[in-house]
């Protein structure tokens, strides 16, 4: 079976016999925080129980953490399931995504037969989106994704044209959904997120604690919406016990985790401009990405060639609008960092 994704950490384990310097997952570099690994621990006793289906607890913190009331926010076994969850509820027979992008969006359309139009954002431009992407927004779209920051590509679109797209969805009657995974690794998130538009339009926004809190593990993630009632329609949508009690003591000790966070944002916001720098140092095209993550070229032979050596890239080759030769990195720690530029020297030289 051939994987879309990254973070195959088995496949290369089952072929080497060891676990590889990973660099094809963008999540946080500093693993599972403690308090979080302990909650898990101290859940286990509960475990012979049927989790809370509603997530009535989590809710009621993520209500307190994100400012929106309870009754707007579902949770999901990750981001991922919300995004099969939402199509299945929506039903959509046509949507627009920008390429290159998360790949779910258009599996999600796919498996219910909808029409995935693309619109393929210019390299040129270093993929951003722009607001020739409003004018690809017209009545017959049902539902459009924007990914904030667009991932592969890192890039941030501004808020301002956030609020553009979702006027425009408005007047196409159209579902914009506003996928935020990747947005709190920002250290001003809080000035791009779109959650003060909630209740102007159609607007579902996606997040998840996979990625800030290193639990991809652990499966839980969340939908802010004021539309309860799709919110309702999504639950329906899917087994009632979606989120194990595990992630869901799970995602009540991450909201405590405030000081790894801090931690987190600040590694990234030190280490990415140094990634890129030595990156650049090597001769490779790199994108000025605001992520946790870059996306550059390099020759096509590269990413094998640093499997090799026990290191592993995201190929970007299966993304619609790029190709071979395109490859994300994780921005990971000073150390991790400087051993993949390092093996990359010796793959480049």
């Amino acid at each position: 079976m051939q994987l879309v994704h990254g973070g195959d950490w088995a496949g290369y384990r089952a072929e080497f016999g060891r676990d590889p310097l990973d660099f094809s997952a963008n999540v946080s570099p500093l693993g599972l925080p403690e308090g979080v690994a302990r909650a898990i621990t101290a859940a286990l006793p509960t475990a012979d129980r049927y989790p809370d289906p509603l997530c009535r607890e989590l809710r009621a913190r993520l209500a307190l953490h994100e400012g929106v009331p309870a009754e707007q926010i579902l949770c999901g076994n990750g981001a991922a399931d919300l995004i099969f969850r939402l199509v299945w509820a929506r039903k959509p027979r046509r949507a627009l995504v920008t390429a290159p992008t998360f790949a779910e969006y258009a599996t999600a359309l796919e498996s219910i037969g909808c029409t995935v139009e693309r619109f393929f954002l210019r390299e040129q431009e270093d993929f951003a989106v722009t607001d020739a992407f409003c004018a690809a927004i017209r009545p017959g779209v049902d539902m459009v994704f924007l990914c904030q920051p667009n991932n592969p590509t890192g890039q941030l679109t501004a808020l301002p044209l956030v609020e553009q797209i979702l006027h425009r969805c408005a007047a196409c009657g159209t579902l914009l959904v506003v996928d935020e995974c990747f947005l709190d690794f920002l250290p001003d998130h809080a000035l791009h997120t779109a959650k003060g538009l909630l209740g102007e339009g159609d607007l579902v926004i996606l997040k998840a604690f996979t990625k800030l809190y290193g639990m991809a593990g652990v499966r839980l993630g969340y939908a802010l919406s004021a539309d309860t009632a799709l919110l309702e329609q999504m639950q329906a949508c899917g087994q009632p016990w979606g989120v194990s009690s595990l992630a869901q003591a799970a995602g009540l000790a991450a909201l405590e985790e405030t000081a790894y966070v801090e931690k987190v944002r600040a590694i990234i916001a030190e280490q990415r401009p140094r990634l890129t720098a030595g990156l650049r140092a090597l001769g490779l095209r790199v994108l000025d990405g605001r992520a946790n993550y870059l996306l550059f070229q390099a020759p096509e032979t590269l990413g094998e060639a640093l499997r090799q050596r026990g290191a592993v890239l995201r190929s970007c080759a299966n993304y619609p609008g790029l190709g071979p030769g395109w490859y994300r990195t994780a921005v990971r720690t000073g150390p991790e960092n400087e051993q993949l530029l390092k093996l990359l020297a010796e793959v480049l030289e």
